[in-house]
């Protein structure tokens, strides 16, 4: 006898294909034993009758699950689960443990997380103007090019690159076009042994925090500045020092006298996308060689200057080697992808190279191999100017609707990027703010996660158009500029 159709519900999903969703049902269904080995499947002109969908699309479903063992065909006789069907293991199991057994506050400490999250909810994309800063438009990559450079990068002839453990080593052919292509765009010169790839620029961050920082060393931060600077640096337990930006970024005068290591963004400082002039950052270099700190340079969004050339990295500057540089792939591909590198002297890689294998060895090399190919096939430097011009014109579009809605800019703008630091009315709190615009599909990013504990400047917010789309610009910032007038009578 034949299992029912009618126990096989499709749920909406566009993520996925047809085939693809009616192999997983079957597959939960055999996993969790409601289909047995040896059972008949519904006919696939059953089963296609059943969901609403082509006979053909059940007959690829099940041509795939037959050739990963879960079916088998006999003949005229149809489809069966096979006898060598996967299944879950069944263990024995205790009774449920009580609650209340362990004091879970006490074991772990809640060191990690309690912290100030920028208010953004997960499911962004159903807003209908989300002026969301870092996330991608899925219409402005190259879906095409990156898939054929993934099947490229699992072919029989890189098969090692995909399956072997690097240990401490990263993909030669990533670490070759970055130095050959990425670095010198920044004016910065390498060596293979100066770089180590990471799982993004935060990633990197931590791995430079942890190495240099301790309980009796200070470092320097930037406020406002990148919050997960902050968490990272509260984890180390090392004296944190926040300077106030201006409008040219860091200014090296205000620095403390007793420092072991700033933190700096001169090429678009987070949030307020200032740009160190190149005078203040040889004055900062020559503090750092005199004084014998660190510079950690994160260029987070150096190829988003569309708007003129960007100025030459700090690390570029760089006589003594005092720089570490940190760069990132996520905001010129896709923060989903989770790749950055950091460019330091020899024997601080090294360290760090060390200290990245004791937590996950290395990133994927499927990753960094797709990417490597991406990269010198030319697909980046092509999406890079797509994502230029268009953020030339959402740029020009938000300038004109801010102009003419009276919504006030902080900071200057030079070189582009891809966000706007706003400020408020006198006032006005930026997350009552973010708050009521959720009712109208407005979303907007609370400056307050920005700034040092005790210093929080409520009034300031920042607007992104990396992830909306220009036709919607107009009246997104209409609306906020409603909010702002409503909160001011």
């Amino acid at each position: 006898m034949a299992i029912p159709a009618e126990t096989f519900f499709l749920q909406p999903d566009n993520e996925t294909t047809l085939q693809q969703q009616i192999q997983r049902l079957v597959v939960e269904a055999i996993l969790s034993g409601r289909c047995l080995p040896g059972e008949k499947m519904p006919s696939t002109r059953k089963l296609a009758d059943h969901l609403g969908v082509a006979r053909i699309t059940v007959t690829i479903a099940y041509t795939e699950l037959v050739s990963n063992e879960y079916l088998v065909s006999k003949g005229r006789s149809g489809y069966f689960v096979a006898q060598t069907a996967p299944s879950r293991p069944k263990f024995d199991l205790p009774d449920q443990v009580a609650d209340g057994q362990i004091d879970w506050a006490r074991a772990i400490g809640q060191r990690f997380s309690q912290h100030v999250p920028l208010v953004r909810p997960s499911n962004w994309q159903d807003y209908k103007y989300p002026f969301i800063y870092g996330q991608s438009d899925p219409r402005l990559f190259d879906h095409h090019n990156w898939r054929n450079c993934a099947l490229r990068a699992v072919g029989r002839k890189d098969f090692d690159i995909l399956a072997t453990d690097y240990y401490e080593r990263d993909d030669p052919m990533l670490v070759e076009f970055i130095l050959r292509q990425i670095l010198p765009r920044r004016g910065i010169t390498a060596r293979p042994e100066e770089i180590l790839i990471t799982m993004g620029a935060q990633h990197a961050l931590w791995i430079t925090a942890q190495i240099l920082l301790t309980q009796r060393r200070s470092a320097v931060i930037e406020n406002p500045c990148f919050p997960g600077l902050r968490q990272i640096l509260n984890q180390t337990r090392c004296n944190t020092v926040s300077v106030d930006v201006d409008a040219a970024g860091l200014p090296p005068e205000n620095l403390p006298e007793d420092l072991d290591v700033v933190f700096t963004t001169p090429s678009h400082h987070c949030p307020s996308n200032a740009t160190m002039p190149v005078s203040r950052r040889h004055r900062l270099l020559e503090l750092a060689a005199r004084k014998g700190f660190v510079i950690v340079e994160d260029d987070y969004e150096f190829e988003i200057s569309f708007l003129k050339s960007p100025s030459p990295a700090l690390k570029s500057l760089d006589p003594t080697g005092s720089v570490i540089y940190v760069g990132s792939f996520s905001k010129s591909l896709f923060p989903g992808l989770r790749l950055g590198y950091l460019v330091a002297s020899e024997p601080f890689i090294r360290e760090a190279r060390a200290l990245r294998s004791l937590v996950l060895r290395h990133p994927p090399g499927l990753i960094q191999r797709t990417a490597a190919y991406f990269l010198s096939l030319g697909h980046y430097d092509a999406q890079i100017a797509r994502m230029g011009r268009i953020y030339r014109k959402r740029r020009s579009i938000m300038e004109e609707c801010l102009s003419e809605h009276g919504l006030s800019q902080s900071g200057q703008f030079t070189f582009g990027g891809s966000s706007f630091w706003m400020k408020a009315p006198e006032g006005i709190d930026s997350s009552g703010l973010a708050l009521n615009l959720r009712d109208d599909g407005v979303l907007i990013e609370p400056g307050r996660a920005f700034f040092a504990n005790g210093q929080e400047r409520p009034g300031y917010y920042r607007l992104a158009y990396s992830s909306i789309a220009s036709v919607r610009i107009p009246e997104g910032i209409s609306l906020i500029a409603k909010r702002v007038g409503e909160a001011t009578r």
